[in-house]
């Protein structure tokens, strides 16, 4: 049984505290989680049309209604939709400094607002990222199957038509996040770049390669996949590179934010089992939960990948070698399967080794490589156990 409103792994800060900035892409709970936090917030919605109009021809009128209301210190007001308007961010900074106003500041791009030379606050703001679901707060109603094919969007995996809901996501993406913020002028060619690097998801990215696909120069390719890390849709996984012994790849990966997204730009149909589609899904699947582990406890760490330039690579490595993560989808983790971690070991230093698979049961090899299934993965990980003291 799904609930109307799934607990959050993100914390934010106690009403009145801080000013911060919540980024995350469309659809994940943003404004959901605000409103439960700071429900005595005065909210400003720039997704309204008539709050639009206002505030971007005369941003000021933030500040004088503020002052008219009562600009005691500690008060809380949310802003949500801010990349919308960068040019408040002037007036937010002011009600900071002089009032002791603490904001929400909420968005889904950051690319009009830092591109914009918009006005960051100067470091008087930090920054908390929403994702979409976890299997930890889904909780009793996760089913991996379900969310490898739905996706993480809450209204998505709850709803008995996620089809239809994910290929309205990606019209509105298309109309809301590119089009209507002037990213680019051939539109078209953007959406069949999408699908293209769909097909890529959770591999190393060639420019030149789907830029001959795409019919563009690498320069744009370059350009389109800033729009996609811009706007949320998906982010890049940079290699690990820190002294090694030998020399080891440095192309990034790509993976997008939901996997549910990438099935339909990549006309997968239904996910199944033992399918190579399903062996990428799980994969992205688990990006999902390490990126959504690392952005809900602050973790001082980066999130990287390591590759030799012969092929052998770990898919996950967290903070300075404190846990590397190979995801599998497969019942039957053999030898081939753990060459990857095995060589890791040889070359570095490194705190657990886990194998994330279709096993239903723990296990550890003769050299201490973990094989988890998908459910102890995410149970270990949440409760902190896997990036403990090496």
């Amino acid at each position: 049984m799904f609930q109307s409103t799934l607990p959050r792994k993100l914390i934010l800060p106690e009403p009145g505290t801080e000013t911060f900035f919540l980024w995350g892409p469309r659809q994940t709970g943003k404004t959901t989680l605000l409103r439960r936090r700071y429900p005595n917030a005065r909210w400003i919605d720039l997704l309204l049309n008539d709050e639009f109009r206002r505030y971007a021809t005369r941003p000021e009128l933030l500040r004088q209604e503020i002052e008219a209301e009562g600009a005691e210190p500690g008060r809380q007001v949310v802003i949500d939709e801010i990349q919308k308007v960068p040019a408040i961010l002037d007036e937010v900074h002011w009600l900071i400094e002089n009032r002791g106003i603490r904001f929400a500041l909420c968005g889904s791009s950051a690319r009009k607002v830092r591109r914009g030379a918009a006005n960051l606050l100067g470091g008087r703001a930090i920054r908390y990222e929403l994702r979409g679901l976890t299997a930890a707060e889904l909780g009793d109603s996760f089913d991996l199957d379900r969310l490898l094919n739905a996706g993480y969007l809450p209204r998505v995996y709850q709803s008995a038509q996620p089809r239809r809901l994910l290929d309205a996501y990606i019209a509105d993406y298309l109309k809301e996040e590119v089009a209507a913020e002037g990213l680019l002028r051939n539109l078209p060619a953007f959406a069949d770049f999408l699908d293209i690097a769909a097909l890529g998801d959770t591999e190393p990215v060639n420019f030149s390669n789907i830029a001959r696909e795409c019919g563009v120069s690498s320069h744009t390719v370059k350009a389109w996949y800033g729009i996609l890390e811009d706007t949320l849709l998906g982010r890049w996984l940079p290699a690990w590179r820190k002294r090694p012994k030998r020399r080891v790849a440095t192309a990034p990966k790509f993976y997008f934010s939901d996997v549910g997204v990438v099935n339909r730009l990549a006309r997968r149909g239904s996910v199944v089992r033992k399918s190579r589609s399903h062996g990428k899904a799980f994969e992205n699947w688990v990006h999902h939960e390490l990126a959504a582990w690392l952005a809900c406890t602050g973790f001082d760490g980066e999130l990287t990948h390591w590759r030799l330039p012969s092929g052998v690579e770990v898919d996950f490595v967290v903070g300075e070698m404190r846990l590397a993560v190979e995801a599998k989808a497969t019942g039957v983790v053999a030898t081939q399967h753990l060459k990857g971690l095995r060589t890791l070991a040889r070359e570095r230093e490194v705190g657990r080794r886990v194998v994330v698979s279709l096993e239903p049961r723990a296990r550890r090899t003769g050299d201490g490589i973990d094989v988890l299934s998908a459910e102890g993965f995410v149970e270990r990980l949440w409760s902190g156990e896997l990036v403990g003291e090496s």
